[in-house]
């Protein structure tokens, strides 16, 4: 909970994914698949949205499925939760009708560490996809990225820590936390821990190349100079600048 509290915000992401599939292909998706979905709190979401939606949340950890049956489906309609499946899988090896979306969010992929173990997730994610099919993903960059360094932000009852606790130029792998602090100065310390390889926007829109998706899209997240945050637009551009920290959601077409 704290982590979908403080990470994600799924009515946002289901907005995009829905607006820009629509946008591209003129019709609405109805299938949808989230790779490496945790508690599948963003394939609750679509099958929220309409009568017409499915989904498959995948993941190859049994413990955030569980937590989905014993949170997140009971909160959905009887017609929803039949239109949701979990299944504890290899993201790669996914069988079954072939999705309209592919969705890997919040940088989930990184976990792959090298361009032939990458690029072979990619491949079967378009071998999966329905003709017209649509890849959903995410990155992160900016000079930031590469530091040691950790973020505090509050959210009133408790306070959300990212940890980027050490970065090898060479291998390009990094160890990331997320640690939990409370106002009666307790803690949760390493609630989650990330070894993963910061892969550049370059290097992962190459690989979406090679894959053979025919088109690849940048989208950026605006941002409110006055408030000093984003301001939750996605704009399609082909170039961003040297900042300390930006984030990127990317569609690649089948």
């Amino acid at each position: 909970m704290l982590y979908e509290r403080s990470v994600q915000c799924v009515e946002a992401e289901i907005d995009f994914v829905d607006a820009t599939y629509r946008g591209l292909r003129g019709r609405n998706a109805r299938l949808l698949r989230e790779d490496f979905c945790g508690t599948a709190n963003t394939s609750c979401e679509w099958v929220r949205r309409r009568r017409t939606n499915g989904a498959l949340a995948v993941d190859l950890d049994p413990e955030p499925l569980g937590w989905c049956r014993d949170h997140h489906l009971p909160e959905l309609t009887p017609g929803a939760r039949r239109r949701i499946e979990l299944r504890q899988a290899d993201v790669r090896k996914v069988r079954g009708a072939a999705p309209d979306i592919v969705l890997a969010m919040n940088f989930s992929y990184y976990i792959f560490k090298d361009r032939r173990a990458l690029g072979g997730y990619f491949r079967s994610v378009r071998r999966s996809l329905a003709e017209g099919g649509v890849f959903f993903l995410d990155g992160y960059g900016g000079y930031d990225a590469f530091r040691v360094l950790e973020e505090a932000t509050d959210h009133g009852d408790f306070t959300y820590v990212w940890d980027q606790a050490s970065y090898n130029a060479v291998t390009g792998e990094m160890q990331c936390y997320i640690h939990f602090r409370f106002p009666d100065r307790s803690r949760l310390q390493q609630a989650f821990g990330y070894h993963w390889r910061l892969w550049t926007l370059k290097e992962i829109l190459e690989l979406l190349d090679e894959a053979g998706f025919s088109r690849v899209t940048t989208y950026f997240q605006g941002w409110d100079d006055d408030s000093g945050e984003a301001d939750g637009h996605w704009t399609a551009g082909d170039r961003v600048d040297a900042d300390a920290g930006w984030l990127v959601h990317l569609s690649a077409e089948k």
